[in-house]
């Protein structure tokens, strides 16, 4: 089974042993992965990012930095040169201007990502914290941020990822990386995504990437529907 790059499996699982296992029970179906908090806070977690990357994985550390520009700056380089494929911060233009000085600093290839706004949250959610504009709008304002702060990609929903792409070749990025989560096959359960598309209407709707976690690793057979996902989207080309 040849595994598609642009499927990212979320290790969303409670301990690194539980994340090692699920790694080899998906054996080559799944090139790449993303590590969130959970595992990246607990002793041993970036240890074991490493430890992917070092098999031949494209490995996601989804830190979602968020702090004043020189901490976010001195993070991002720390991460960089330990060795990371793609990294995450939040869409805010002091923290996307100290991301890219450290990744930079740092001499690496490492992607920057910035993230827009969660696809947990919904118009309504927004609202309650205290935004004037709804998802789509603040959306785009913060690609046009992070186009202009020198980012790699940004991460949004699917539901956005047409203006995303858009936008990008506007402004002269055609290869910018719009990596969307919120990611369900027909038929899955929501759970607490609120922004969602079928994998094959992400990607054409002008993702790059997907991010899929519970689908593929709560799943009776992981491998199996890694596998089915793959599928859905081998005949879609971007």
């Amino acid at each position: 089974m040849t595994a598609d790059p642009r499927l990212i499996v979320g290790l969303d699982l409670p301990s690194i042993d539980a994340a090692r296992e699920m790694v080899e029970r998906l054996d080559r179906a799944v090139s790449a992965y993303k590590i969130g908090l959970t595992l990246l806070a607990r002793p041993g977690g970036v240890a074991f990012a490493h430890e992917l990357r070092a098999r031949g994985k494209t490995v996601f550390q989804d830190w979602k930095l968020h702090d004043i520009g020189a901490q976010v700056e001195g993070a991002a380089r720390a991460v960089a040169e330990g060795g990371c494929d793609l990294l995450t911060v939040h869409a805010e233009p002091q923290v996307m201007r100290g991301a890219v000085r450290g990744r930079d600093a740092a001499g690496s290839d490492t992607k920057l990502l910035a993230v827009t706004v969660l696809t947990s949250l919904s118009d309504a959610d927004l609202t309650e914290i205290g935004y004037g504009a709804g998802a789509a709008d603040l959306v785009a304002r913060r690609v046009r941020q992070a186009l202009d702060c020198g980012m790699d990609g940004v991460v949004s929903s699917p539901l956005e990822a047409e203006k995303v792409r858009a936008m990008a070749v506007s402004a002269g990025r055609p290869g910018f990386l719009v990596v969307t989560p919120g990611v369900r096959p027909v038929g899955a359960e929501l759970g607490d995504q609120q922004r969602v598309a079928t994998p094959e209407a992400a990607l054409r709707a002008g993702a790059s990437h997907l991010v899929v976690a519970r689908p593929v690793v709560a799943a009776a057979d992981p491998r199996l529907a890694a596998a089915a996902i793959t599928a859905s989207i081998s005949g879609v080309s971007v």
